[in-house]
């Protein structure tokens, strides 16, 4: 059970504001966490007890601003309330603490190594993701591993998260016909799950490759029957009745 430090009296999450109103300044802050969410819509489509957001207020005190991460992912939540979603992300209400945030640097600097680092590990979120495609000498991805209080910068690419069952990494790819370094999720042996379009490229592919087989099948099944009735013919014209060879 989460422990927050609370007033007697708490403030819905209707009652909340659901953004802090600060536009993005870069289009990939939308887009590196919309890919990771829409493959996770797909692999954990059977599950029900998840929250992948995107740009959503996390409200850890209601005299406090709320956090609000480019994206971040909860385990054990309801996926959905009601039809009308989630406004915000209320811990109080919540219960249940990130387990993962990501924030994407931009051009303007909004203090992802610092401040943020600094209060997602108040919080005790257990991942912390920076992702930054400008760093020249440095990763372009960091995962940082809460270890006793304070963040731990994990190795290799990908990076196995075993508290959540799938690793987090960066390679080249082309999504919303953009091709570009983008952030995607991996399995344990370190193979990448596929984005929607390339599932539905490759379910393309085989129902073309089985059209394929199946008019291949056609049209032996159909030279085959030609060269029976040729067969056949033939025999008849040598004074033999084909129907008698059965």
């Amino acid at each position: 059970m989460l422990k927050l430090n609370l007033p007697r009296y708490l403030p819905s999450a209707e009652e909340l504001p659901d953004s802090d109103e600060t536009p993005v300044d870069n289009e990939l802050q939308e887009l590196i966490p919309g890919l990771l969410k829409a493959i996770l819509l797909l692999l954990w489509a059977d599950r029900m007890d998840w929250l992948f957001a995107i740009d959503m207020a996390i409200y850890y005190h209601p005299d406090q601003p709320a956090i609000v991460p480019d994206g971040f992912l909860s385990l054990g939540v309801e996926r959905f309330y009601d039809e009308e979603l989630r406004p915000s992300y209320v811990l109080w209400d919540e219960n249940v603490l990130p387990i993962l945030v990501l924030e994407v640097v931009s051009a303007n600097y909004r203090k992802e190594y610092s401040t943020k680092l600094e209060q997602y590990a108040a919080l005790g979120v257990l991942y912390y993701v920076i992702y930054s495609s400008r760093r020249r000498r440095k990763p372009h991805l960091e995962v940082h591993k809460l270890v006793n209080g304070k963040y731990e910068l994990q190795s290799d690419n990908p990076v196995w998260l075993p508290e959540i069952g799938l690793g987090i990494g960066c390679e080249r790819g082309n999504y919303c016909g953009v091709t570009r370094e983008w952030l995607y999720w991996y399995d344990e042996t370190g193979k990448r799950y596929p984005t929607p379009q390339e599932q539905i490229s490759a379910a393309q592919q085989q129902t073309k490759f089985a059209e394929q087989r199946a008019k291949f099948a056609e049209q032996r099944a159909q030279q085959e029957a030609e060269r029976t009735q040729q067969l056949a013919q033939r025999l008849r014209e040598l004074g033999i009745d084909p129907d008698d060879l059965g």
